[in-house]
């Protein structure tokens, strides 16, 4: 029989064997939660020179590093150093859930009954991306996976009836796959044994130059409307044309022209871009200078963008980076002429996001 150190040693050898072509799944411990789990870190890499690190807390998207135009890696996401950093602040990559982006009045009505959720801002009555231990707060359970498309991590969690005022026990998947052509597949799923709301997305920030800011970077958004906000970002009114705005990125466009033009400092605001089975174009970030390309699919019929408006410098400047919130739209909830984001028991809560990454010439 072979000893514990043995049996260690054919696991790690068995999660480093390559998928498809050079294609690897490598794991350690990343740290220790404040209660003493341990926090497990996935890197996956593929044969085109692309890694991207997943870990455990927060089903976080830790970083990717990708190649430039002249084959030299780089870091492409807004990252944490450690798992210290990811428990102290942000949401740089995490998972957002129950419910991603805001929702006005402090809860809601399934059915007659009113649900009044946790963390809720007391002057402002907006609940924001699931409250306080949301799904970016909380501890997943990481998972290989074989899947025919390549090197896979499945995150699994379990949030309780009455967790942060939501009804109903949710029993949340998310997968991320890494394809030979270069796409990073991130596909959710989530069920309840009651009518509850379910909005799922993913936090991370890019910047494709791997410094500085995305002042420089093109930006093209595959969306004719955005959905109009007070100063809360509530959506207000009417969905508002980008035509002739400083929203309209209906062709690739600087985005340092366009920021400095919006009133509230640059963009957070939920673009419309119809909801589909099939994953779909929803925008296209490209940085001249690396050459580095980031097409964004997705089934939901919303996409929040945000630019990083309140970075401060420490660790990263204002404008470092760019978010794409594929998701429901901002208080839907409560407003019954959005999509809706109610989830039944019987009924299985589905969502992809694809990042697929190329370079110009």
């Amino acid at each position: 029989m072979k000893n514990v150190s043995q049996i260690a040693l054919l696991a790690t050898v068995f999660l480093s064997m390559p998928l498809i072509g050079t294609a690897e799944i490598e794991t350690k411990i990343w740290g220790t939660m404040p209660d003493g789990q341990e926090v497990e870190l996935f890197t996956l890499t593929n044969d085109q020179g692309t890694t991207v690190r997943l870990a455990e807390y927060g089903a976080l998207l830790v970083s990717i590093d990708t190649p430039d135009r002249d084959g030299r890696p780089g870091r492409v996401t807004l990252s944490y150093n450690s798992l210290d950093e990811a428990l102290a602040v942000g949401v740089f990559g995490s998972v957002i859930g129950r419910f991603a982006n805001r929702i006005d009045g402090g809860g809601f009505e399934i059915d007659g009954t009113r649900y009044q959720l946790e963390s809720v801002n007391p002057k402002t009555g907006v609940h924001i991306h699931g409250g306080k231990t949301g799904f970016h707060r909380q501890l997943w359970k990481g998972r290989r996976i074989e899947d025919s498309r390549g090197p896979a991590i499945a995150f699994t969690l379990e949030s309780p009836d009455g967790q942060e005022g939501y009804p109903g026990t949710v029993r949340a998947t998310v997968i991320y796959c890494l394809t030979p052509g270069n796409t990073l597949l991130i596909d959710y799923e989530a069920t309840t044994d009651q009518p509850t709301h379910v909005n799922l997305t993913n936090h991370a920030y890019f910047n494709l130059a791997g410094n500085g800011t995305i002042e420089d970077h093109e930006l093209q958004i595959l969306s004719s409307s955005i959905l109009e906000i007070d100063e809360r970002n509530i959506p207000s009114g009417p969905l508002l044309p980008v035509t002739g705005t400083p929203f309209d990125f209906s062709f690739p466009t600087r985005i340092g022209d366009q920021l400095p033009k919006i009133a509230s400092g640059g963009l957070d605001h939920c673009f419309t871009v119809g909801e589909d089975g099939i994953p779909k174009p929803v925008a296209i970030l490209s940085d001249p200078k690396s050459g580095r390309i980031m097409t964004v699919k997705s089934t939901k019929p919303g996409v929040q963008i945000f630019t990083a408006n309140h970075f401060k410098g420490t660790p990263f400047p204002k404008w470092g980076g760019i978010c794409f919130e594929t998701q429901y739209y901002p208080n839907a909830p409560n407003e019954p002429t959005f999509p809706s984001s109610l989830l039944k028991p019987g009924q299985t809560y589905r969502h992809s996001t694809h990042f697929q990454f190329s370079l110009s010439e």
